[in-house]
This record gives structure tokens, sequence and C-alpha cells, in this order.
């Protein structure tokens, strides 16, 4: 089988690899790491045990943070060693670890890359999170004696979940190769059994995302963003994140009408798209809708100072790392890839800041999420333009009522946390360890009886 799965990515690599070329030369995607894609990452010389986590892009690496933490204090004698899959992925991982710990690109799923790859590293637990597994590198790791966990497991109802229903014959064996999988809910944890898994090892263990969500009114930075954008206190911000294609026309239309009214008088604009290789395109598409465009990466540069006619302009978020700064100043908070049919993007921060995430109907890829805030009623949900447009004016006009919200929206974040510690709990003990009383301290090998 790993010998017929390598000759059917031979074929899908072939037909793919126009695509690759142009993201490589138009998108400036995929220029690096080509040789550790295939399995050449670096050697670890060391015999000290290793933990190896898979975390495929940036929100899987944020969301990793808390568990990085968590192992490094209760298995210090573990190395850690962070893989990702893409650009940006690797961008955060890099900045996150890069000190600390070896960082480097995951393998594409071919047995002899990923095998030199696992013999490079020689790790005794591979994690990957949410839902990255691969069947020839849990093939491989099980000839190997690497046992393969998920951590934060998911498995989106959005495209995820009816792909593997329609071929789940054919992934049952790769799934049935987990060793443990630790989910964020129960209808996850379903869908792992269904797929193979053996029901004994999965386990809900909750969203990791609650404990990286960081509870506050204040973030590092946004005081200076505000000052190099020139953003008063009294002018309100609105800010539209992680926006998907489709969704920026919608938006610039509902600022356009906001303009018109007493709720949105002097209301300034932030677009943060998703995907770095769509600020270009998005750049345009507000200056087509008749705005000029304040690009902050110009300004955090150092190649652009702001004027008094940049007042009025539509700010692009044009960088990376700074959303949760830009959520920090804002009075009117979008989620985006909500809108249109794109699975949603994650909520958490928003809430943990004490604002409140407005979503479209599209949001397959967090639901579990969403029936917390909406039980909670701590976040509104529009179905189109229209009523984005009312939920945003509200917003601006009732601020008690904004308040209210963002309050009850952070109580659901402090409620939820703890997933990190019953994930970690899991995992050492799948490795042979007892954790220590009141979590105070290291983990231990077990005592076999």
């Amino acid at each position: 089988m790993l010998l017929f799965r390598d000759f059917l990515y031979a074929l899908v690599f072939l037909l793919i690899w126009p695509m690759i070329l142009y993201r490589v030369l138009v998108q400036k995607r995929y220029r690096t790491g080509w040789k550790q894609r295939f399995g050449f990452v670096p050697v670890r010389h060391s015999q000290q045990p290793c933990i190896w986590i898979h975390a495929v892009s940036m929100g899987e690496v944020n969301a990793a943070a808390t568990l990085i933490k968590a192992l490094e204090k209760f298995l210090p004698n573990f190395e850690i060693v962070i893989s990702t899959t893409t650009d940006t992925g690797m961008d955060r991982a890099d900045k996150l670890y890069g000190q600390t710990h070896r960082v480097f690109f995951f393998p594409w799923d071919f047995s002899t890359g990923v095998a030199r790859a696992l013999r490079r590293v020689h790790p005794q637990l591979c994690i990957m999170m949410e839902g990255e597994v691969w069947p020839n590198f849990t093939a491989v790791a099980k000839r190997l004696a690497v046992p393969v966990v998920v951590a934060n497991g998911r498995i989106g109802s959005g495209k995820g979940w009816p792909r593997y229903r329609k071929v789940a014959p054919l992934v049952r064996g790769m799934f049935r190769r987990v060793s443990l999988a630790l989910v964020q809910d129960e209808t996850y944890a379903e869908r792992f059994r269904y797929l193979g898994t053996p029901a004994e090892q999965v386990k809900v263990a909750g969203t990791l995302k609650y404990d990286t969500a960081e509870v506050t009114d204040q973030v590092a930075g946004s005081a200076e963003l505000a000052q190099q954008l020139q953003l008063d206190k009294d002018v309100p911000l609105w800010v539209a994140g992680q926006t998907g294609p489709g969704e920026e026309q919608i938006i610039l239309d509902c600022f356009g009408r906001l303009k018109e009214r007493s709720d949105g008088a002097g209301l300034r604009l932030a677009i943060v798209p998703r995907k770095p290789e769509r600020f270009d395109e998005v750049a345009r598409l507000i200056e087509a809708a008749g705005h000029h465009v304040l690009r902050y990466s110009s300004i955090k540069n150092g190649d652009y100072q702001p004027t008094e006619a940049d007042r009025d302009a539509v700010i692009l978020g044009d960088t990376m790392g700074d959303l949760r700064k830009f959520y920090s100043l804002a009075k009117a908070v979008f989620v985006g890839r909500s809108l249109v049919p794109m699975g949603g993007s994650d909520m958490m921060e928003v809430a943990a800041l004490g604002r409140v995430p407005i979503i479209g109907p599209y949001t397959e890829n967090f639901t579990a999420t969403v029936q917390e805030l909406k039980q909670a009623d701590a976040v509104l949900k529009v179905a189109d333009g229209k009523e984005l447009t009312e939920a945003v004016g509200r917003l601006l006009s009732e601020v008690g009522y904004a308040e209210q919200l963002g309050k009850r929206a952070q109580d659901v974040i402090v409620a939820n946390k703890g997933a990190t510690l019953r994930t970690v709990n899991a995992i050492t003990q799948l490795l042979g360890y007892t954790m220590p009383p009141n979590d105070h301290g290291i983990a231990t090998p077990a005592v076999r009886g």
C-alpha cells in the first residue's frame, strides 16, 4: 500500500505542478524548505527523548502554544521539535520557537521522505494538531513504533467530514493507526470513531484555543498601532478580520451605508485579509470602491507617515501578527470567511478581548465555539450584508449593549479553559509517565505493577 499511495501521490503531483509553479512564481509561496519537504529535515543527534509536534499553518501553530509550554513544564527531559506546512505557519513557528526549538517543514507524504524524516528526528511521540493525519506517515510511524497522537482534534463539517464520509472505507486504516485522538467535543469524537480510531483511544479533551486566548482588555503594542495609524479614541473603528474572497466587497458596501447614517458618523474601517497573497487584491478593491487605502505595512516598515488626508482612509492590515492589536482597538468586529462558504475563522481571540464577534452563516469549522457563544447570547450572527450593517450599527450606537455581550463572550472563554492540562495528562500517560499532584512539579515515570 505504501508504494501504491506513492504512485498516486506522484500522479497528483504531476497534475498540480502548474499550480505549484504559479504559487512559487506569482504568489511567492513555497519558495523555501524544498529539501525538508522531501524528508531532509534537520538531523537530531541527541539521545534525549523527543516529541515531534506538527501544526499545519499559523492557526494551528498558535493553538499549540499552551500545549508546548505545558509539555516543557511537565516533561522537561523531552526535546520538542516543531514542523509546519505553510509559509505563514513557518514564519509564526520560527518567530515563537526558532530560538529554542528545531523548526522545519513537514515532509510530503511520500513513504521514503516520511521514513527519512522520522529516522532523522527519531521521536518517541508525534503530535498532529487538529486533523492533520496522513496515511503513509501513520503507516511508517507504526512500523517504527512511534505513536501518533491527534491533539485539539476536529473534523470540520464544511469540507473535511463530507469528504471523509465518502471515502470512509479507504481511510479507516489510517485512522485506526492513530494511537490517541484528543478531540474538541463529542461530535468530533463520533467522527473519529466512525472513521476507524478505536473507541477507547478517542477522548474529549476540549479546545486548546480557549487556553491560548488571553482574557484581557489590553494588548501589548495596540497603543503604538493606534498612534501609528492616527486613530482617535473618540472615533469608532470597525475591524473586519481574517476575511476571504467575496467578503471585502460586502464589507465595503456596508461601510458606505454606515457612513451615511448617524450611528456611523466618523467611522473608520480596517480590513485584515486572512491570506497574505491577497493583500494587493484587497487594496485594489478598496480603491475601486472609491476609498483611499492606507496600508499598515508601509507605516510599520517606516516607509510612510500618515497625513491629515489619511484620517478618512480605509486601513488595510497587510502585516502578520498584528490582528489581535486591531481587534483590541475595535468597537465592532466582523470575523471573516463566514459570509462566504469557507467554514469560518477563529473567533476566540475576539471574545477573549471582550468584543462581540459578528459572524456570517458559514461557520462549520467552529461549530462548538459558535454554540457556546450563542447559548451565552455573546455573538451576533448575520445572514448577509444588510444584517451585517445593522449589527455593526447597533454595536456602535448602543455602548452598554456591546459591553454586556462582550463581557459574556469573555466569560465563555474563561469557562472553557482547561483543555491543555487534560491533553498533557493523556499524553504523559501514553508515554508511561504520571502527572504530579495538583499539577505542581514534573511528570515522573509511572510505577509498573
